[in-house]
């Protein structure tokens, strides 16, 4: 009887040990899995940043103000008046 048990016994321990092994396995595929998409994730978000970089100072060099002035100038037919034309509107 003490021998069925310690069979019994060894074959859970050992189908333990198993079970336990496989899912080391599994969870640590399912790890390096995710630590890869993580990565790619990571340069993609660099990706955007340097364009965002690049967006930005784009902005910042179409908007300054001798661009626009030189716009108004040459599109819109403005120009700067000259002291002798601007009057000032008091309430």
């Amino acid at each position: 009887m003490w021998d069925r048990i310690r069979v019994w016994l060894t074959v859970a321990l050992g189908l333990a040990v198993f079970v336990s092994a496989v899912s080391v396995v599994y969870v640590k595929h399912a790890s390096r899995k995710l630590f890869v998409e993580l990565q790619a994730l990571e340069r993609a978000r660099d990706g955007l940043n340097v364009e965002w970089e690049q967006l930005h100072l784009e902005q910042s060099t179409w908007a300054t103000h001798g661009r626009i002035e030189s716009m108004a100038r040459d599109r819109l037919g403005m120009q700067v008046p000259d002291a002798g034309s601007i009057v000032l509107v008091r309430p």
